[in-house]
Protein backbone atom coordinates (compact mmCIF):
# COMPACT_ATOMS: atom_id res chain seq x y z
CA UNK A 1 0.00 0.00 0.00
CA UNK A 2 1.38 3.39 -1.02
CA UNK A 3 2.03 5.87 1.80
CA UNK A 4 -0.38 8.79 2.21
CA UNK A 5 0.73 12.13 0.76
CA UNK A 6 2.15 14.54 3.37
CA UNK A 7 -0.75 16.94 2.97
CA UNK A 8 -3.32 14.22 3.62
CA UNK A 9 -1.35 12.94 6.62
CA UNK A 10 -1.42 16.48 8.03
CA UNK A 11 -5.19 16.73 7.56
CA UNK A 12 -6.01 13.39 9.18
CA UNK A 13 -3.66 14.06 12.09
CA UNK A 14 -6.32 16.38 13.53
CA UNK A 15 -9.53 15.10 15.03
CA UNK A 16 -12.99 16.15 13.92
CA UNK A 17 -13.38 18.22 17.08
CA UNK A 18 -10.12 20.06 16.46
CA UNK A 19 -11.15 20.98 12.92
CA UNK A 20 -14.46 22.34 14.16
CA UNK A 21 -12.69 24.41 16.83
CA UNK A 22 -10.33 25.85 14.22
CA UNK A 23 -13.29 26.68 12.00
CA UNK A 24 -15.13 28.54 14.79
CA UNK A 25 -11.93 30.36 15.74
CA UNK A 26 -11.47 31.66 12.18
CA UNK A 27 -15.16 32.42 11.62
CA UNK A 28 -15.64 34.46 14.81
CA UNK A 29 -12.35 36.23 14.07
CA UNK A 30 -13.64 37.36 10.67
CA UNK A 31 -17.07 38.27 12.00
CA UNK A 32 -15.80 40.69 14.61
CA UNK A 33 -13.05 42.03 12.37
CA UNK A 34 -15.82 43.18 10.04
CA UNK A 35 -17.44 45.12 12.91
CA UNK A 36 -14.22 47.05 13.50
CA UNK A 37 -13.74 47.46 9.78
CA UNK A 38 -17.02 49.44 9.73
CA UNK A 39 -16.03 51.65 12.71
CA UNK A 40 -12.76 52.91 11.26
CA UNK A 41 -13.95 55.00 8.26
CA UNK A 42 -15.15 57.94 10.39
CA UNK A 43 -11.60 58.56 11.65
CA UNK A 44 -10.22 58.44 8.11
CA UNK A 45 -12.88 60.74 6.65
CA UNK A 46 -12.48 63.43 9.33
CA UNK A 47 -9.57 64.97 7.48
CA UNK A 48 -11.75 65.21 4.37
CA UNK A 49 -14.83 66.61 6.08
CA UNK A 50 -12.84 69.67 7.12
CA UNK A 51 -9.94 70.90 4.99
CA UNK A 52 -8.81 73.91 2.99
CA UNK A 53 -7.80 73.95 -0.65
CA UNK A 54 -5.67 76.51 -2.40
CA UNK A 55 -6.52 77.23 -6.02
CA UNK A 56 -3.38 77.04 -8.16
CA UNK A 57 -4.38 76.86 -11.77
CA UNK A 58 -7.58 76.63 -13.72
CA UNK A 59 -9.68 73.98 -12.07
CA UNK A 60 -6.72 72.58 -10.07
CA UNK A 61 -6.88 72.33 -6.31
CA UNK A 62 -4.11 71.52 -3.86
CA UNK A 63 -4.47 70.38 -0.24
CA UNK A 64 -3.39 73.07 2.19
CA UNK A 65 -2.64 71.80 5.67
CA UNK A 66 -4.10 73.62 8.61
CA UNK A 67 -1.65 72.42 11.23
CA UNK A 68 -1.47 75.82 12.86
CA UNK A 69 -5.09 75.43 13.94
CA UNK A 70 -4.66 72.06 15.59
CA UNK A 71 -1.53 73.17 17.39
CA UNK A 72 -3.36 76.06 19.00
CA UNK A 73 -2.29 78.83 16.60
CA UNK A 74 -4.86 81.52 15.73
CA UNK A 75 -7.36 80.53 13.09
CA UNK A 76 -6.60 81.90 9.62
CA UNK A 77 -9.53 82.66 7.37
CA UNK A 78 -9.05 81.51 3.78
CA UNK A 79 -7.81 84.24 1.49
CA UNK A 80 -9.78 85.36 -1.55
CA UNK A 81 -7.80 83.04 -3.81
CA UNK A 82 -8.58 80.00 -1.62
CA UNK A 83 -11.49 77.62 -1.79
CA UNK A 84 -13.08 76.02 1.26
CA UNK A 85 -13.27 72.27 0.52
CA UNK A 86 -14.98 71.30 3.77
CA UNK A 87 -18.27 69.40 3.91
CA UNK A 88 -20.99 71.34 5.68
CA UNK A 89 -21.82 71.37 8.56
CA UNK A 90 -18.20 70.52 9.41
CA UNK A 91 -16.90 73.69 7.75
CA UNK A 92 -17.32 75.74 10.94
CA UNK A 93 -14.58 76.93 13.26
CA UNK A 94 -15.78 74.45 15.91
CA UNK A 95 -15.42 71.52 13.51
CA UNK A 96 -13.42 69.52 16.06
CA UNK A 97 -16.28 69.65 18.54
CA UNK A 98 -18.74 68.63 15.80
CA UNK A 99 -16.57 65.69 14.77
CA UNK A 100 -16.19 64.77 18.43
CA UNK A 101 -19.99 64.81 18.72
CA UNK A 102 -20.18 62.13 16.02
CA UNK A 103 -17.78 59.93 17.97
CA UNK A 104 -19.58 60.58 21.22
CA UNK A 105 -22.98 59.76 19.69
CA UNK A 106 -21.79 56.39 18.45
CA UNK A 107 -19.81 55.43 21.54
CA UNK A 108 -22.33 56.65 24.10
CA UNK A 109 -25.07 54.63 22.38
CA UNK A 110 -22.68 51.68 22.24
CA UNK A 111 -21.94 51.92 25.97
CA UNK A 112 -25.61 52.12 26.97
CA UNK A 113 -26.65 49.40 24.55
CA UNK A 114 -23.91 47.05 25.71
CA UNK A 115 -25.46 46.68 29.18
CA UNK A 116 -28.71 45.59 27.58
CA UNK A 117 -27.13 43.53 24.85
CA UNK A 118 -25.63 40.90 27.13
CA UNK A 119 -28.92 40.41 28.98
CA UNK A 120 -30.86 40.09 25.70
CA UNK A 121 -28.20 38.04 23.95
CA UNK A 122 -28.05 35.26 26.52
CA UNK A 123 -31.81 34.73 26.13
CA UNK A 124 -31.73 34.46 22.32
CA UNK A 125 -29.93 32.14 19.90
CA UNK A 126 -26.46 33.63 19.33
CA UNK A 127 -26.52 32.96 15.60
CA UNK A 128 -29.80 34.80 15.02
CA UNK A 129 -28.91 37.67 17.35
CA UNK A 130 -25.50 38.20 15.76
CA UNK A 131 -26.87 37.96 12.22
CA UNK A 132 -29.45 40.66 12.93
CA UNK A 133 -26.81 42.93 14.41
CA UNK A 134 -24.46 42.57 11.46
CA UNK A 135 -27.15 43.23 8.86
CA UNK A 136 -28.34 46.30 10.76
CA UNK A 137 -24.75 47.54 11.27
CA UNK A 138 -24.07 47.24 7.56
CA UNK A 139 -27.22 49.17 6.72
CA UNK A 140 -26.51 52.12 9.02
CA UNK A 141 -22.81 52.28 8.15
CA UNK A 142 -23.79 52.56 4.48
CA UNK A 143 -26.50 55.10 5.34
CA UNK A 144 -23.84 57.50 6.67
CA UNK A 145 -22.06 57.30 3.32
CA UNK A 146 -25.28 57.97 1.41
CA UNK A 147 -25.17 61.47 2.88
CA UNK A 148 -22.41 62.18 0.35
CA UNK A 149 -24.42 61.06 -2.67
CA UNK A 150 -27.64 62.76 -1.59
CA UNK A 151 -25.78 65.94 -0.58
CA UNK A 152 -27.03 65.87 3.02
CA UNK A 153 -25.60 68.60 5.26
CA UNK A 154 -27.70 68.11 8.39
CA UNK A 155 -25.72 67.38 11.55
CA UNK A 156 -28.80 65.67 12.99
CA UNK A 157 -28.80 63.10 10.17
CA UNK A 158 -25.22 62.03 10.85
CA UNK A 159 -25.67 62.03 14.63
CA UNK A 160 -28.83 59.88 14.53
CA UNK A 161 -27.16 57.47 12.11
CA UNK A 162 -24.22 57.10 14.49
CA UNK A 163 -26.51 56.55 17.49
CA UNK A 164 -28.49 53.75 15.87
CA UNK A 165 -25.31 52.19 14.48
CA UNK A 166 -23.78 52.22 17.96
CA UNK A 167 -26.81 50.44 19.41
CA UNK A 168 -26.94 47.63 16.85
CA UNK A 169 -23.18 47.04 16.98
CA UNK A 170 -23.49 46.00 20.63
CA UNK A 171 -24.81 42.64 19.42
CA UNK A 172 -21.34 41.64 18.31
CA UNK A 173 -18.98 41.41 21.26
CA UNK A 174 -21.01 39.40 23.82
CA UNK A 175 -22.03 36.98 21.05
CA UNK A 176 -18.58 36.18 19.67
CA UNK A 177 -16.89 35.96 23.09
CA UNK A 178 -19.60 33.62 24.38
CA UNK A 179 -19.37 31.43 21.28
CA UNK A 180 -15.58 31.22 21.40
CA UNK A 181 -15.58 30.46 25.12
CA UNK A 182 -18.02 27.61 24.52
CA UNK A 183 -15.41 25.98 22.29
CA UNK A 184 -12.17 26.68 24.18
CA UNK A 185 -11.22 25.96 27.78
CA UNK A 186 -9.03 27.88 30.20
CA UNK A 187 -5.77 26.01 29.66
CA UNK A 188 -4.25 28.45 27.16
CA UNK A 189 -7.06 30.96 27.08
CA UNK A 190 -4.76 33.98 27.28
CA UNK A 191 -2.72 32.89 24.24
CA UNK A 192 -5.71 31.71 22.22
CA UNK A 193 -7.74 34.84 22.87
CA UNK A 194 -4.69 37.05 22.50
CA UNK A 195 -4.22 35.77 18.97
CA UNK A 196 -7.97 35.83 18.33
CA UNK A 197 -8.33 39.39 19.63
CA UNK A 198 -6.03 40.63 16.86
CA UNK A 199 -9.27 40.80 14.85
CA UNK A 200 -9.63 44.28 16.36
CA UNK A 201 -6.40 45.49 14.80
CA UNK A 202 -6.92 43.55 11.57
CA UNK A 203 -10.37 45.11 11.19
CA UNK A 204 -8.97 48.59 11.90
CA UNK A 205 -6.21 48.10 9.34
CA UNK A 206 -8.58 46.86 6.63
CA UNK A 207 -11.06 49.63 7.45
CA UNK A 208 -8.31 52.24 7.17
CA UNK A 209 -7.11 50.93 3.82
CA UNK A 210 -10.60 50.56 2.34
CA UNK A 211 -11.80 53.96 3.57
CA UNK A 212 -8.52 55.59 2.56
CA UNK A 213 -8.83 54.32 -1.01
CA UNK A 214 -11.91 56.48 -1.67
CA UNK A 215 -11.57 59.23 0.95
CA UNK A 216 -10.08 61.86 -1.37
CA UNK A 217 -12.29 61.12 -4.37
CA UNK A 218 -15.66 59.89 -3.07
CA UNK A 219 -15.79 59.61 0.73
CA UNK A 220 -19.30 58.17 0.65
CA UNK A 221 -17.87 54.89 -0.63
CA UNK A 222 -15.57 54.84 2.41
CA UNK A 223 -18.70 53.94 4.39
CA UNK A 224 -20.81 52.08 1.85
CA UNK A 225 -18.18 49.45 1.00
CA UNK A 226 -17.43 48.55 4.67
CA UNK A 227 -21.18 48.48 5.33
CA UNK A 228 -21.68 45.98 2.52
CA UNK A 229 -18.87 43.82 3.89
CA UNK A 230 -20.43 43.70 7.38
CA UNK A 231 -23.83 42.78 5.94
CA UNK A 232 -22.28 40.04 3.80
CA UNK A 233 -20.52 38.60 6.85
CA UNK A 234 -23.87 38.62 8.64
CA UNK A 235 -25.20 36.25 5.99
CA UNK A 236 -22.12 34.05 6.45
CA UNK A 237 -22.80 34.04 10.19
CA UNK A 238 -26.37 32.86 9.66
CA UNK A 239 -25.25 30.05 7.35
CA UNK A 240 -22.23 28.70 9.24
CA UNK A 241 -21.96 29.75 12.91
CA UNK A 242 -22.14 26.84 15.39
CA UNK A 243 -22.92 28.18 18.85
CA UNK A 244 -21.85 25.23 21.01
CA UNK A 245 -19.96 21.93 20.54
CA UNK A 246 -22.99 19.99 21.74
CA UNK A 247 -24.94 21.22 18.71
CA UNK A 248 -22.93 18.85 16.49
CA UNK A 249 -22.05 16.24 19.13
CA UNK A 250 -18.52 17.56 19.65
CA UNK A 251 -16.67 17.55 22.94
CA UNK A 252 -16.12 20.92 24.55
CA UNK A 253 -12.73 21.54 26.13
CA UNK A 254 -14.57 23.34 28.93
CA UNK A 255 -14.87 20.26 31.13
CA UNK A 256 -14.93 20.25 34.91
CA UNK A 257 -14.07 17.35 37.19
CA UNK A 258 -17.57 16.87 38.55
CA UNK A 259 -19.23 16.72 35.15
CA UNK A 260 -19.52 19.10 32.25
CA UNK A 261 -22.69 21.10 32.83
CA UNK A 262 -24.30 23.02 30.01
CA UNK A 263 -27.58 24.05 31.61
CA UNK A 264 -29.98 21.34 30.44
CA UNK A 265 -27.73 18.30 30.65
CA UNK A 266 -24.64 17.18 32.51
CA UNK A 267 -21.90 15.20 30.76
CA UNK A 268 -19.99 12.86 33.06
CA UNK A 269 -17.16 10.54 32.17
CA UNK A 270 -17.89 6.93 33.13
CA UNK A 271 -14.41 5.67 32.49
CA UNK A 272 -11.40 7.15 34.26
CA UNK A 273 -8.41 7.58 31.95
CA UNK A 274 -4.81 7.43 33.12
CA UNK A 275 -1.59 8.70 31.65
CA UNK A 276 0.93 6.23 33.06
CA UNK A 277 1.39 3.08 35.08
CA UNK A 278 1.05 4.97 38.33
CA UNK A 279 -2.65 5.55 37.63
CA UNK A 280 -2.31 9.32 37.73
CA UNK A 281 -5.50 10.89 36.34
CA UNK A 282 -5.35 13.25 33.40
CA UNK A 283 -6.32 16.85 33.53
CA UNK A 284 -10.14 16.93 33.18
CA UNK A 285 -9.93 19.15 30.10
CA UNK A 286 -7.94 16.45 28.30
CA UNK A 287 -10.07 13.44 29.26
CA UNK A 288 -12.49 14.18 26.45
CA UNK A 289 -9.69 14.66 23.92
CA UNK A 290 -6.86 12.20 24.55
CA UNK A 291 -6.93 8.44 23.96
CA UNK A 292 -7.29 5.88 26.73
CA UNK A 293 -4.75 3.56 25.11
CA UNK A 294 -2.45 6.25 23.76
CA UNK A 295 -3.54 5.66 20.16
CA UNK A 296 -7.29 5.92 19.66
CA UNK A 297 -9.58 8.80 20.55
CA UNK A 298 -12.13 8.36 23.29
CA UNK A 299 -15.56 7.46 21.89
CA UNK A 300 -18.83 9.05 22.82
CA UNK A 301 -19.74 5.78 24.46
CA UNK A 302 -17.56 6.91 27.36
CA UNK A 303 -19.96 9.80 28.01
CA UNK A 304 -23.29 9.47 29.75
CA UNK A 305 -25.91 12.21 29.37
CA UNK A 306 -27.89 12.82 32.53
CA UNK A 307 -30.71 15.27 33.17
CA UNK A 308 -29.61 18.33 35.08
CA UNK A 309 -30.77 18.80 38.63
CA UNK A 310 -34.29 20.00 38.57
CA UNK A 311 -34.79 18.92 34.98
CA UNK A 312 -34.64 22.45 33.60
CA UNK A 313 -32.01 24.85 32.35
CA UNK A 314 -30.30 27.13 34.80
CA UNK A 315 -31.66 30.64 34.97
CA UNK A 316 -29.72 33.46 33.36
CA UNK A 317 -27.73 35.46 35.89
CA UNK A 318 -29.03 38.87 36.91
CA UNK A 319 -27.16 42.13 36.39
CA UNK A 320 -26.48 42.57 40.11
CA UNK A 321 -25.52 38.90 40.41
CA UNK A 322 -22.86 39.38 37.74
CA UNK A 323 -21.51 42.43 39.57
CA UNK A 324 -20.98 40.31 42.69
CA UNK A 325 -18.52 38.03 40.89
CA UNK A 326 -15.09 38.85 42.41
CA UNK A 327 -13.04 41.02 40.06
CA UNK A 328 -15.83 42.18 37.73
CA UNK A 329 -16.07 45.71 39.15
CA UNK A 330 -12.29 46.27 39.30
CA UNK A 331 -11.62 45.09 35.76
CA UNK A 332 -14.67 46.99 34.45
CA UNK A 333 -13.38 50.28 35.87
CA UNK A 334 -9.86 49.55 34.67
CA UNK A 335 -11.19 48.92 31.17
CA UNK A 336 -13.11 52.20 31.27
CA UNK A 337 -9.83 54.13 31.30
CA UNK A 338 -7.86 51.69 29.13
CA UNK A 339 -10.51 51.82 26.42
CA UNK A 340 -10.63 55.61 26.70
CA UNK A 341 -7.01 55.69 25.57
CA UNK A 342 -7.44 53.06 22.86
CA UNK A 343 -10.50 54.65 21.26
CA UNK A 344 -9.02 58.12 21.35
CA UNK A 345 -6.26 56.76 19.13
CA UNK A 346 -8.81 54.88 17.02
CA UNK A 347 -10.87 57.99 16.21
CA UNK A 348 -8.29 60.80 16.30
CA UNK A 349 -4.92 59.34 15.32
CA UNK A 350 -5.24 59.97 11.54
CA UNK A 351 -6.13 63.62 12.16
CA UNK A 352 -3.19 63.98 14.56
CA UNK A 353 -0.81 62.52 11.96
CA UNK A 354 -2.25 64.89 9.34
CA UNK A 355 -1.47 67.86 11.58
CA UNK A 356 1.98 66.77 12.75
CA UNK A 357 3.48 65.09 9.68
CA UNK A 358 1.78 67.24 7.02
CA UNK A 359 0.13 64.30 5.25
CA UNK A 360 -3.20 64.17 3.44
CA UNK A 361 -6.14 62.11 4.71
CA UNK A 362 -5.26 58.97 2.73
CA UNK A 363 -1.58 58.92 3.73
CA UNK A 364 -2.45 59.59 7.38
CA UNK A 365 -4.97 56.76 7.36
CA UNK A 366 -2.42 54.31 5.96
CA UNK A 367 0.25 55.37 8.45
CA UNK A 368 -2.18 55.05 11.38
CA UNK A 369 -2.46 51.30 10.68
CA UNK A 370 0.96 50.87 12.31
CA UNK A 371 -0.68 51.54 15.68
CA UNK A 372 -2.94 48.55 15.04
CA UNK A 373 0.00 46.42 13.90
CA UNK A 374 1.62 47.13 17.26
CA UNK A 375 -1.70 46.26 18.90
CA UNK A 376 -1.63 42.76 17.37
CA UNK A 377 1.71 42.00 18.99
CA UNK A 378 0.66 43.65 22.26
CA UNK A 379 -2.47 41.53 22.59
CA UNK A 380 -0.62 38.29 21.89
CA UNK A 381 2.22 39.22 24.24
CA UNK A 382 -0.22 40.04 27.04
CA UNK A 383 -1.95 36.68 26.57
CA UNK A 384 1.28 34.68 26.59
CA UNK A 385 2.66 36.42 29.69
CA UNK A 386 -0.60 36.11 31.63
CA UNK A 387 -0.86 32.40 30.78
CA UNK A 388 2.71 31.75 31.85
CA UNK A 389 2.47 33.72 35.10
CA UNK A 390 -1.22 32.96 35.71
CA UNK A 391 -1.55 36.60 36.75
CA UNK A 392 -3.95 38.57 34.55
CA UNK A 393 -4.09 41.73 36.69
CA UNK A 394 -0.31 41.97 37.10
CA UNK A 395 0.22 41.62 33.35
CA UNK A 396 -2.24 44.43 32.66
CA UNK A 397 -0.69 46.57 35.38
CA UNK A 398 2.83 46.24 34.00
CA UNK A 399 1.76 47.27 30.49
CA UNK A 400 -0.26 50.21 31.82
CA UNK A 401 2.75 51.34 33.86
CA UNK A 402 4.93 51.35 30.73
CA UNK A 403 2.26 52.94 28.52
CA UNK A 404 2.12 56.30 30.32
CA UNK A 405 5.76 57.36 29.74
CA UNK A 406 5.56 55.92 26.22
CA UNK A 407 2.65 58.23 25.40
CA UNK A 408 4.64 61.22 26.67
CA UNK A 409 7.57 60.20 24.51
CA UNK A 410 5.23 59.78 21.55
CA UNK A 411 3.90 63.33 21.94
CA UNK A 412 7.46 64.67 22.12
CA UNK A 413 9.39 62.92 19.36
CA UNK A 414 6.60 62.26 16.84
CA UNK A 415 7.08 65.84 15.66
CA UNK A 416 10.71 65.11 14.78
CA UNK A 417 9.94 63.27 11.57
CA UNK A 418 8.19 60.36 9.94
CA UNK A 419 10.68 57.74 11.18
CA UNK A 420 10.12 58.69 14.82
CA UNK A 421 6.36 58.57 14.29
CA UNK A 422 6.56 55.05 12.84
CA UNK A 423 8.59 53.69 15.77
CA UNK A 424 6.36 55.26 18.41
CA UNK A 425 3.17 54.10 16.69
CA UNK A 426 4.30 50.48 16.92
CA UNK A 427 5.42 50.71 20.54
CA UNK A 428 2.40 52.71 21.71
CA UNK A 429 0.04 50.36 19.92
CA UNK A 430 1.49 47.34 21.73
CA UNK A 431 1.35 48.87 25.22
CA UNK A 432 -2.04 50.56 24.84
CA UNK A 433 -3.81 47.63 23.19
CA UNK A 434 -2.31 44.85 25.34
CA UNK A 435 -4.31 45.45 28.56
CA UNK A 436 -7.43 46.36 26.59
CA UNK A 437 -7.23 43.12 24.60
CA UNK A 438 -6.54 40.94 27.65
CA UNK A 439 -9.42 42.32 29.73
CA UNK A 440 -12.02 42.15 26.98
CA UNK A 441 -11.18 38.55 26.07
CA UNK A 442 -9.41 36.21 28.51
CA UNK A 443 -10.33 38.09 31.69
CA UNK A 444 -13.99 38.42 30.65
CA UNK A 445 -14.16 34.73 29.78
CA UNK A 446 -12.45 33.78 33.07
CA UNK A 447 -14.90 35.81 35.12
CA UNK A 448 -17.87 34.62 33.08
CA UNK A 449 -16.99 31.01 33.96
CA UNK A 450 -15.98 31.79 37.54
CA UNK A 451 -16.12 29.05 40.17
CA UNK A 452 -18.77 30.94 42.12
CA UNK A 453 -21.20 30.49 39.21
CA UNK A 454 -21.25 26.70 39.74
CA UNK A 455 -21.43 25.84 36.07
CA UNK A 456 -23.99 28.45 35.02
CA UNK A 457 -22.96 29.00 31.40
CA UNK A 458 -25.62 31.69 30.97
CA UNK A 459 -23.50 34.23 32.88
CA UNK A 460 -20.80 34.72 30.26
CA UNK A 461 -22.69 37.07 27.94
CA UNK A 462 -23.84 39.27 30.83
CA UNK A 463 -20.37 39.47 32.42
CA UNK A 464 -18.78 40.23 29.05
CA UNK A 465 -21.36 42.94 28.36
CA UNK A 466 -20.87 44.56 31.78
CA UNK A 467 -17.08 44.72 31.42
CA UNK A 468 -17.11 45.91 27.81
CA UNK A 469 -20.08 48.21 28.42
CA UNK A 470 -18.26 49.97 31.25
CA UNK A 471 -15.19 50.18 29.04
CA UNK A 472 -17.33 51.72 26.31
CA UNK A 473 -18.21 54.59 28.64
CA UNK A 474 -14.52 55.46 28.56
CA UNK A 475 -14.47 54.88 24.81
CA UNK A 476 -17.20 57.51 24.49
CA UNK A 477 -15.47 60.01 26.79
CA UNK A 478 -12.01 59.74 25.21
CA UNK A 479 -12.79 61.00 21.69
CA UNK A 480 -15.14 63.64 23.13
CA UNK A 481 -12.42 64.99 25.41
CA UNK A 482 -9.94 64.87 22.54
CA UNK A 483 -12.29 67.02 20.47
CA UNK A 484 -12.57 69.54 23.29
CA UNK A 485 -8.85 69.64 24.15
CA UNK A 486 -7.22 69.46 20.72
CA UNK A 487 -7.95 73.11 19.75
CA UNK A 488 -5.76 74.19 22.68
CA UNK A 489 -2.93 71.90 21.55
CA UNK A 490 -2.32 68.19 21.11
CA UNK A 491 -0.09 68.07 24.20
CA UNK A 492 -3.18 68.49 26.38
CA UNK A 493 -4.73 65.44 24.70
CA UNK A 494 -1.69 63.34 25.56
CA UNK A 495 -1.70 64.56 29.18
CA UNK A 496 -5.31 63.40 29.39
CA UNK A 497 -4.37 59.98 27.99
CA UNK A 498 -1.50 59.57 30.47
CA UNK A 499 -3.83 60.45 33.36
CA UNK A 500 -6.31 57.85 32.11
CA UNK A 501 -3.61 55.16 32.05
CA UNK A 502 -2.68 56.01 35.64
CA UNK A 503 -6.33 55.68 36.71
CA UNK A 504 -6.63 52.31 34.98
CA UNK A 505 -3.60 51.07 36.89
CA UNK A 506 -5.00 52.42 40.15
CA UNK A 507 -8.14 50.26 39.92
CA UNK A 508 -6.01 47.12 39.58
CA UNK A 509 -3.81 47.75 42.61
CA UNK A 510 -5.86 45.53 44.97
CA UNK A 511 -5.97 42.63 42.50
CA UNK A 512 -2.26 42.94 41.72
CA UNK A 513 -1.44 42.90 45.43
CA UNK A 514 -3.60 39.82 45.89
CA UNK A 515 -1.92 38.01 43.00
CA UNK A 516 1.60 38.82 44.18
CA UNK A 517 0.84 37.90 47.78
CA UNK A 518 -0.52 34.47 46.77
CA UNK A 519 2.18 32.83 44.60
CA UNK A 520 0.82 30.02 42.44
CA UNK A 521 -2.74 31.25 42.84
CA UNK A 522 -3.93 33.84 40.33
CA UNK A 523 -5.32 36.17 43.00
CA UNK A 524 -6.19 33.61 45.60
CA UNK A 525 -9.77 33.27 46.76
CA UNK A 526 -10.82 36.67 45.52
CA UNK A 527 -10.15 36.30 41.79
CA UNK A 528 -10.05 32.61 40.95
CA UNK A 529 -8.62 32.60 37.46
CA UNK A 530 -7.19 29.11 37.81
CA UNK A 531 -9.37 26.09 37.08
CA UNK A 532 -9.76 23.92 40.19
Amino acid sequence: MAPLPPGVRFIVSFSRDQWYRAFIFILTFLLYASFHLSRKPISIVKGELHRYCATLHEGQVQFNSWNQKASGAPHRQPADNETDCSWAPFDQDNYQQLLGALDYSFLCAYAIGMYLSGIIGERLPIRHYLTFGMLASGAFTALFGLGYFYNIHSLGFYVVTQIVNGLVQTTGWPSVVTCLSNWFGKGRRGLIMGVWNSHTSVGNILGSLIAGYWVSTCWGLSFIVPGAIVAAMGIVCFLFLIEHPKDIACFSSLAVPKGCENGTHRFRLQKQIFTDDKNKPLDPELQCLLPSDGKHPVHQSHVMVLPADGGGSMAAISFTGALRIPGVIEFSLCLLFAKLVSYTFLFWLPLYITNVDHLDARQAGELSTLFDVGGIFGGILAGVISDRLEKRASTCGLMLLLAAPTLYTFSTISRMGLEATVAMLLLSGALVSGPYALITTAVSADLGTHKSLKGNSHALATVTAIIDGTGSVGAALGPLLAGLLSPSGWNNVFYMLMFADACALLFLIRLIHKELSCPGSAAGDQVLFKEH
